[in-house]
C-alpha cells in the first residue's frame, strides 16, 4: 500500500510559532551568555586564572553562533542545539556542587530552554520555506 505524504502546516499556523520560538531562543541565548559573564566575573573561584581567558573559553562557542542567531538563520539555530549541550552538561555538573547549585540549575535550565526553542524554530522555519516553495 502506498503511503500518503504528510501535509505541511499552513503558513498562517507556522508564522506565529516561528516568531515566538525565535524570540524565546534569542532571549535564552542572551540570558545564558549573561549568566556566564556574571558568574565568571562575580562568583566563580578561578584559582588564579585570568578572567578574560576563562570568559573567552566560555563565550567563544556562543559568539560563533551569535550572528546567525540574531539574523534568524535556521542552520545557526540547528547548530545551537548541538553547542548548547556543552552548557547543559556544565550546568548539571555545577548543580551537583552545593556551592554552585543555583548557577548550575540556571545554566541547565536556560540551555534546555534554548535547545527546545531553537529546535522548534529550525523545524518550523524549514517547513515554512518548503511551503513557500510550493511543496
Amino acid at each position: 500500500m502506498a503511503r500518503k505524504p504528510k501535509q505541511l502546516p499552513e503558513l498562517a499556523w507556522l508564522a506565529p510559532r516561528m516568531t515566538a520560538s525565535r524570540v524565546v531562543s534569542l532571549v535564552s541565548f542572551l540570558a545564558l551568555a549573561a549568566l556566564l559573564v556574571v558568574n565568571t566575573l562575580f562568583f566563580a573561584d578561578l584559582h588564579g586564572a585570568r578572567t578574560w581567558v576563562v570568559l573567552a573559553i566560555l563565550l567563544v562557542p556562543l559568539a560563533m553562533l551569535a550572528p546567525g542567531m540574531i539574523m534568524g538563520n535556521a542552520r545557526a539555530h540547528a547548530w545551537a542545539c548541538f553547542v548548547v549541550n556543552l552548557y547543559f552538561i556544565q550546568g548539571v555538573l555545577a548543580a551537583i556542587d552545593p556551592a554552585r547549585e543555583l548557577f548550575g540549575w540556571l545554566e541547565a535550565g536556560l540551555s534546555l530552554l534554548l535547545f527546545c526553542a531553537a529546535l522548534l524554530y529550525t523545524r518550523w522555519r524549514f517547513q515554512y520555506n518548503r511551503k513557500l516553495a510550493g511543496e
